[in-house]
C-alpha cells in the first residue's frame, strides 16, 4: 500500500482531523502535503457532506443537505517543481471504499444517490423532479444493489469525482467576474445560475484570522467544473486514468474528493453519482513547460483507464431539441439530452419502477450518454444508453408487453 500522505479517520468530522483540507478554490490556501515528481502515495477522501447525509428511508437529509459546505477536498498538495505553465501529470492506481485504516463508519461498505429539492440546487431534470428523494446503494465486492430500487444489480465504475490544480489569481478574478454577470442576468432565479463566493462554512485549511477572512471572501466554490479541472464528474476516469492537470501555481496544489462508486454519464440528479467515503491512490509526474508544448492554454486532457464495465447490449433512448411543451430550439443539445434522460424513466416507469427510481437508474448506473448529432438543424440529437444486463428481468420490448415488478420502495417523497 502506498504511504498514507493525507489521512482521515472516519469517525471524526472533517475539520477534525490530522491534517484538516479546504471546501473552496484560492491560489493561498496553504498546501498541507508536499510530494516530488515520481511520488506515488494515497489520499483519504470524504464524502462530499461529511456524513450528513445516513442510511436511512428518509429524504429529509437530502431535502436539507448543506450545499455551502461541500466539497471535502482533500489537499492541497504541492509537487516540488510544479510551475505555472508545466502540465501535471497524475495517475489514478486505485481507489475504493472506505479502508480500515480510515477507522469503523457508518457508511462503510454503502453509499447514497439523491434528487437534490428544487429550492436547494434541483438538478438536471428539476422541473419534473422538484422534491428531495434518497436511494442508499449497498456495496458487494464492485457490484451495487439498493433496497430502494428492487430488481437492479451492476458493477460500480469508480471515479474521484472532483480533482484539479489552484488557479492562479488571475483565474480566479475571471471565474468570480463573468459568474457574477451571469448571476446578474436573473439574480433570483431558484435553482440559482451560478454560485458566488461564500463566506460561511468555508473550510480554508491552517488559514487564520484577517488572512482566513480576506480568501474566504474571494475563494470559488467547487462545485462547477472549470479550467483546473475541479468537479467534472467523468465516471470513466477511473483506475489506470492518467490525467494532465494545466499548473497555475508554484507546486501545482492539486487536490482531490468527492469519490463515487458508479455513476451513469452526466451526474444527471446533481447527487446524481452513488457518493462515497473512500481512499484514492495516485503518481506525479511534471511535464516541464507542457501547456505551451502541447497547446493546453487551460482545461485538462485525459487518457481514461481501461476499468468501465464490460456491458454489451444496450437500449438506446433518443432526444431531440424540442421542449415538453412542443416549442422547438435551434440545435440545443442540454435539452436534447434532458428528452432523452426523460424518455428513458417513462419507459421504465411502464415496468412498475416510479419515476424518481427510475431517474436514480439513470443517475448511478453505468449508461452511456452521447450527443449523436449536432447538424441537423434545428434539432441536435443526444441518447441515452442503457445496459439491460443490470436488470434481472427483460426490458426490451416484446409483443407480450413490459414485465411488471413491485417497485417495493420504502423511500417517501419529501415536501419542500
Amino acid at each position: 500500500m502506498p504511504d498514507v500522505v493525507f489521512p482521515l479517520d472516519s469517525t471524526r468530522s472533517f475539520t477534525d482531523q490530522q491534517i484538516v483540507g479546504h471546501n473552496r478554490w484560492h491560489p493561498d490556501i496553504p498546501a498541507q502535503v508536499h510530494v516530488k515528481p515520481g511520488d506515488t502515495f494515497r489520499l483519504h477522501c470524504r464524502e462530499w457532506f461529511d456524513g450528513a447525509i445516513v442510511n436511512d428511508d428518509s429524504a429529509d437529509d437530502v431535502r436539507d443537505a448543506p450545499l455551502t459546505t461541500v466539497h471535502r477536498l482533500s489537499g492541497p498538495i504541492a509537487v516540488e517543481g510544479a510551475e505555472p505553465g508545466d502540465l501535471l501529470i497524475v495517475d489514478i492506481l486505485d481507489l475504493g471504499p472506505i479502508p480500515q485504516e480510515m477507522g469503523p463508519l457508518a457508511g462503510q461498505g454503502w453509499g447514497y444517490t439523491g434528487i437534490f429539492a428544487r429550492a436547494n440546487g434541483g438538478g438536471f431534470l428539476t422541473d419534473r423532479f422538484p422534491d428531495a428523494y434518497k436511494v442508499i446503494w449497498d456495496f458487494h465486492g464492485h457490484t451495487a444493489t439498493s433496497r430502494h430500487v428492487p430488481h437492479v444489480a451492476f458493477t460500480g465504475i469508480a471515479h474521484p469525482g472532483l480533482m484539479g490544480t489552484a488557479p492562479s489569481a488571475q483565474l480566479l478574478e475571471r471565474w468570480n467576474r463573468r459568474e457574477a454577470a451571469l448571476i446578474a442576468t436573473d439574480p433570483d432565479r431558484v435553482p440559482p445560475l451560478a454560485l458566488p463566493p461564500e463566506p460561511d462554512e468555508a473550510i480554508l485549511a491552517t488559514l487564520e484570522g484577517d488572512e482566513f477572512d480576506r480568501v474566504a471572501g474571494e475563494a470559488a466554490r467547487t462545485a462547477p467544473p472549470r479550467e483546473n479541472g475541479g468537479n467534472q464528474d467523468i465516471k470513466n476516469l477511473t483506475a489506470g486514468s492518467r490525467v494532465f492537470y494545466p499548473v497555475f501555481v508554484d507546486g501545482a496544489n492539486l487536490s482531490a474528493g468527492d469519490l463515487h462508486f458508479s455513476q451513469g454519464d452526466g451526474e444527471i440528479t446533481f447527487c446524481g453519482a452513488i457518493e462515497m467515503g473512500g481512499y484514492l491512490d495516485l503518481h506525479v509526474d511534471l511535464i516541464k513547460g507542457g501547456m505551451e508544448t502541447y497547446g493546453v492554454a487551460e482545461h485538462a486532457i485525459f487518457m481514461p483507464g481501461r476499468t468501465a464495465p464490460q456491458y454489451s447490449e444496450w437500449l438506446a433512448f433518443a432526444g431531440t431539441s424540442v421542449t415538453l411543451d412542443d416549442e422547438q430550439r435551434y440545435l440545443d443539445p442540454y435539452l436534447s439530452y434532458q428528452r432523452a434522460c426523460l424518455h428513458a424513466i417513462d419507459y421504465l416507469a411502464t415496468f412498475g419502477y416510479t419515476p424518481e427510481q427510475a431517474y436514480m437508474i439513470l443517475g448511478a448506473a453505468p449508461i452511456e450518454g452521447r450527443l449523436s448529432g449536432v447538424v441537423d438543424i434545428p434539432n441536435a440529437c443526444a441518447t441515452v444508453y442503457l445496459p439491460t444486463a443490470i436488470f434481472d428481468f427483460p426490458v426490451t420490448p416484446s409483443a407480450d408487453g413490459p414485465h411488471q415488478i413491485d417497485p417495493g420502495t420504502g423511500v417517501p417523497r419529501s415536501s419542500v
